[in-house]
């Protein structure tokens, strides 16, 4: 049965945006909603100095109770690790700052250009490459939009729009329209593109609002969740994948490559036989983005070419994410191939 969050001083259910609202942001609270001894989670402070803790309830009901080492719980919390100084490691780690063209707006690879919408996510994944980006400098508030979009439409090479963030669906359906029927009206324009991880770890973002949204675009439309583990997927990310899926676009994932969370053969072909329950293909599989306070997440490449190999072994190819890395300058992801 699909469960709704309810708070206990109310008897609706709370809209998306009470439920961002609500989102956890402090170690003690997390441990109690999970049950673990504070003591356990002693660790974290150090980690938030330099990047928050933010994670909606809804994604810490899927966290196991009494473990700290929950695959889910591990991909949120701030650890001393964090700290750790690498040179390896920065703040820029895949080269976005050379290839601004407007506030907000990338352009890496040919026929296709990334806008940052907003600075907003609804959980704050400690691996994120982006937890060190200039947002102050790039927010893509209204007036910002206006050039980058006229950059765009100066730009006849530019096919394919990807909507990125922060998160783009923590912006309003409203704004969400605007945005998407400005790009729809650049006749060079072919398809939009939304990478996100709202619908995963706040599921009733995908309301009716936001249905009605995907199904007016006049562009083809290409979905990219972000799920890196099984247990992600549950009934209600399962319910929303489906109302997604209804509105006819095309529903992808990408995961990145996590120490100890799914750098196991098993746990990526749950993933991705999950996944197609869903009606989601499997699409990239990330080796992880160098960027400061995220090493101890990092996965040799021989490793993760073994398991990139043995995922081919067990599945069927359209079951199988390509295993690339992000090289600042390159043309395209670089495809690290698989061993057997």
């Amino acid at each position: 049965m699909i469960t709704t969050l309810v708070h206990p001083r109310q008897l609706e259910p709370l809209t998306w945006q009470q439920e961002l609202a609500d989102a956890i942001t402090g170690t003690a609270e997390l441990a109690a909603a999970l049950d673990l001894d504070p003591a356990a989670l002693a660790h974290a402070g150090a980690g938030k100095q330099t990047f928050p803790l933010r994670v909606p309830r809804s994604f810490v009901a899927r966290m196991r109770r009494g473990d700290a080492n929950d695959p889910l719980l591990r991909q949120v919390l701030p650890v001393a690790a964090e700290l750790i100084d690498s040179r390896e490691y920065v703040d820029d780690p895949v080269g976005e700052l050379a290839a601004l063209r407007a506030p907000g707006l990338l352009h890496k690879y040919r026929g296709r250009a990334l806008l940052i919408t907003t600075p907003t996510c609804a959980v704050h994944c400690r691996y994120c490459f982006r937890r060190e980006f200039p947002y102050a400098e790039q927010i893509g508030d209204a007036p910002r939009w206006s050039e980058a979009l006229a950059a765009i439409a100066a730009d006849e090479s530019l096919e394919e729009i990807i909507l990125s963030g922060g998160d783009p669906l923590s912006l309003s359906n409203a704004r969400l329209e605007s945005l998407t029927g400005a790009l729809a009206a650049i006749p060079h324009v072919r398809r939009i593109r939304v990478h996100t991880r709202q619908p995963v770890v706040l599921p009733s973002r995908v309301d009716e609002g936001l249905v009605r949204w995907l199904r007016a675009i006049a562009l083809p439309v290409v979905l990219v969740l972000h799920i890196n583990h099984p247990n992600e997927l549950d009934a209600d990310l399962a319910a929303a994948c489906a109302r997604l899926r209804a509105t006819g676009i095309t529903l992808l994932n990408q995961s990145v490559l996590l120490a100890g969370i799914n750098d196991d053969v098993e746990v990526l072909s749950q993933l991705s036989h999950r996944l197609f329950e869903a009606a989601v293909l499997p699409y990239y599989l990330h080796a992880l983005d160098p960027v400061r306070g995220a090493s101890h997440f990092a996965v040799p490449d021989d490793r993760a070419q073994l398991l990139a190999g043995q995922l081919a072994a067990r599945l069927p190819g359209y079951l199988v994410p390509r295993l690339v890395r992000e090289v600042a300058g390159a043309p395209a992801k670089v495809v690290l191939g698989a061993t057997f």
